[in-house]
C-alpha cells in the first residue's frame, strides 16, 4: 500500500529487491495460503510477521455506507467522493490524504516538475532561487481530523514531517485538532471542534485511527509449546514502518 502513495515510490524498488532475494536464495514462499498454528508444529523456530489490523473506532453510523478503512481506499481501490474527512492525523491519515489530493503523475520521480511545484527556480535567474509556484489544484475537498490538541502531524519525521504539513496545506487540506466525533449519517460526520458542534458535509468519512497487532496464530504457537517470536507490526502496531520492521526481522534472524 505504501507505494502507491504520492512521494513513495520507492517501495516498488524495496519489493521488488526482496522478492528478487527470496528467489536467488532459494525460499520456499506460498502465497495465498493462510496458515493455521498446528501447520507450524514441526518448525524449529517461527516468526510471527503477520502485519496488523485497521482499529475499529466506536462511533454511531460507523456501518453507513459513506465509511471507509484506509485500506478499502489504499488496497481495495473503493471510490472515494469529492469531499472526505480523514479520522486520524497520524502517519497514516497524511499518506491518505497525499493519495486523495493528487492528480496526474507524481511529481516525485519529476525533478522539474518536483522544483517547478515548490517554486525551486534551477536557472537561478531569479532571486534567491525561488520563483512563483504554481496554485496546486487538489483532486478532492478534505478535512483531517485528530482528538489531540496541538498540530497535526506532531509524531511526523522530523525530517520531512514539514514537507507533508505543507504539501497538504497548498492542497487546502483543513486540519482540525481537538475533535469529538459524535456520528455519521447521510449528511455526513457530525462532531465538534475545540466544544464547538460542526457539520462536515462529505461523501466519505475514511477512519485511519491507528492499527491492532494480527496474532491469531499466537494462541495455538502457546499452546502447542512452538518457539516463536513476533515481529513487525504483529509486535508492536503503533508507528508502524518499514524500516523498525526489517530491522527486526534482520536482528532475530541472525541471532537464530
Amino acid at each position: 500500500m505504501a507505494k502507491t502513495i504520492p512521494g513513495k515510490e520507492e517501495f516498488e524498488e524495496t519489493l521488488r529487491y526482496f522478492g528478487k532475494q527470496i528467489e536467488l536464495t532459494g525460499v520456499n514462499l506460498q502465497l495465498g495460503k493462510r496458515v493455521a498454528a498446528s501447520e507450524l508444529q514441526d518448525f524449529d523456530h517461527v516468526l510471527v510477521a503477520t502485519g496488523v489490523y485497521p482499529r475499529r473506532i466506536q462511533l454511531p453510523g460507523i456501518d453507513h455506507a459513506k465509511v471507509l478503512s484506509y485500506i478499502d481506499v489504499l488496497r481495495e481501490g473503493a471510490p472515494v467522493g469529492k469531499r472526505v474527512a480523514i479520522i486520524g492525523a497520524g502517519g497514516i491519515g497524511f499518506d491518505v490524504g497525499e493519495f486523495l489530493v493528487h492528480t496526474g503523475p507524481s511529481t516525485s520521480q519529476d525533478i522539474a516538475a518536483f522544483m517547478d511545484q515548490w517554486g525551486v527556480d534551477q536557472t537561478m535567474s531569479e532571486r534567491g532561487g525561488l520563483k512563483d509556484r504554481p496554485d496546486w489544484k487538489p483532486a478532492r475537498e478534505i478535512y483531517l481530523c485528530q482528538r489531540k490538541k496541538g498540530k497535526l502531524g506532531a509524531s511526523l519525521g522530523k525530517t520531512t514531517g514539514w514537507i507533508h504539513r505543507a504539501g497538504l496545506k497548498n492542497h487546502g487540506v483543513q486540519m482540525l485538532s481537538e475533535c469529538q466525533y459524535i456520528k455519521v449519517d447521510d449528511e455526513g460526520l457530525h462532531l465538534t471542534v475545540k466544544g464547538e458542534p460542526r457539520l462536515l458535509e462529505v461523501d466519505n468519512v475514511i477512519i485511519c485511527a491507528g492499527q491492532i497487532p494480527a496474532r491469531e496464530l499466537v494462541e495455538g504457537l502457546t499452546t502447542a509449546g512452538v518457539k516463536h517470536q513476533l515481529i513487525g507490526g504483529a509486535d508492536v502496531a503503533s508507528e508502524l514502518d518499514a524500516k523498525r520492521a526489517i530491522q527486526q526481522g534482520t536482528q532475530v534472524a541472525s541471532r537464530i
